[in-house]
């Protein structure tokens, strides 16, 4: 992934963060089918290997997990809050009208080697902790042990699993910081005054200096 040296972001705490906090990632990977990209929801474990470990589960009938079990490198992208910086945001443009429209993001990538899971053991327990993660707001949380224990056995015949030992993270997080204190206040204080609530977001990650 390409970013310019002021976005990068290199604080393993802060790239954990990102991840843990997407709801949904793609697993991008390249066989004799060309590229394959799926959107799916995953856990990471920060504690798991030099750099965490990603778990996940894929459709079974999903052609994906074939070329997974390959063996080659996969591509995980974690997505963030991203907004549209117009150059009217800039206060500097009123004296340098040599600006552009821009793109404000975060992102991380994560790479490795997959390992595809087939035992009902460890099936059972990503598909649970996944459920666990999305469904503790709900006023009545729904837990896999609600399901039919046949019904479930054959969900489980139904989905592999994905375990991919992170080897190397990249990330970026362009919120402005090659621009001056008074512009990137400008940035912030449009976004934050849109009614598009990922503009908020983004906003909510800037810090006017």
């Amino acid at each position: 992934m390409y970013s310019s040296p002021p976005h990068q972001m290199h604080d393993l705490e802060l790239l954990h963060q990102h991840m843990r906090a997407t709801r949904l990632a793609v697993l991008i990977s390249h066989g004799e089918h060309g590229l394959l990209a799926t959107h799916l929801p995953v856990l990471v474990d920060v504690e798991q290997g030099e750099y965490g470990t990603v778990h996940a589960h894929l459709a079974r009938a999903n052609p994906q997990w074939r070329e997974l079990a390959q063996g080659s490198e996969v591509l995980i992208v974690f997505p963030g809050a991203d907004a549209y910086v117009s150059p009217g945001y800039y206060s500097s443009k009123a004296t340098q009208p040599k600006v552009v429209p821009t793109w404000n993001y975060t992102a991380v990538h994560a790479y490795g080697v997959a390992q595809v899971i087939h035992e009902p053991a460890p099936l059972l327990d990503i598909v649970t902790r996944l459920s666990e993660r999305h469904e503790h707001h709900q006023p009545t949380p729904w837990r896999v042990a609600d399901a039919p224990l046949d019904y479930l056995d054959g969900m489980l015949r139904a989905i592999v699993g994905v375990r991919v030992p992170i080897t190397r993270l990249q990330g970026a997080r362009k919120l402005s910081q090659n621009r001056s204190a008074a512009d990137i206040a400008g940035v912030h204080d449009a976004l934050t005054a849109s009614t598009d609530p990922m503009d908020n977001q983004l906003a909510a990650l800037m810090r006017p200096r």
